[in-house]
């Protein structure tokens, strides 16, 4: 059953709802973050951002999680050497956060440490601290890769490590 709350946040969230949350020096300490995380592991994380979903979507019930999973797969999360790309999603409308690990991580990371990192961002969310809860948030989970995936010698960057914005 579709909520009549959800429907109009998604329906009133605007395409540039992201910019508020996360200007461009915003956007641009996450890459950095993401880059210097990267040097100490043999993880790749990418960071999406969708401000609201379409109303066929919501319709069908499609839900954060879901979402999540679709757009790992668009982004090709999944398309590295070793199985080791994480994507950490935010869907600004209904304020929700969710970490997709590819099946090489997911193997030696239970899915309950992701949700532990996802819900601690959240909290910073809330209080409006977007930069600090997306640094946060970067900082765990290249500490949970570093943990389980040393960095190789060889260790190139596989995923571009610039923030996406999802528009649907």
């Amino acid at each position: 059953m579709v909520k009549c709350g959800r429907v109009l946040r998604h329906l009133f969230t605007p395409p540039w709802a992201w910019r508020r949350a996360f200007p461009r020096a915003t956007l641009d300490a996450i890459e950095a973050a993401i880059a210097a995380s990267e040097r100490h592991h043999g993880g790749e994380i990418r960071f999406a951002v969708e401000p609201a979903l379409g109303l066929g979507q919501i319709w069908r019930g499609l839900n954060g999680r879901a979402r999540a999973v679709e757009v790992f797969a668009q982004l090709r999360v999944w398309d590295t050497e070793h199985n080791s790309g994480v994507l950490i999603y935010l869907l600004l409308a209904d304020r929700d956060i969710e970490i997709v690990a590819d099946r090489g991580v997911a193997a030696r990371v239970p899915q309950s440490d992701w949700d532990a990192v996802a819900r601690a961002m959240e909290a910073r969310f809330r209080q409006g601290d977007h930069m600090g809860g997306a640094l946060a948030g970067i900082e765990r989970v290249g500490a949970l890769l570093t943990q389980h995936f040393p960095p190789p010698r060889h260790n190139p960057d596989e995923l571009a490590n610039r923030p996406v914005i999802v528009r649907t």
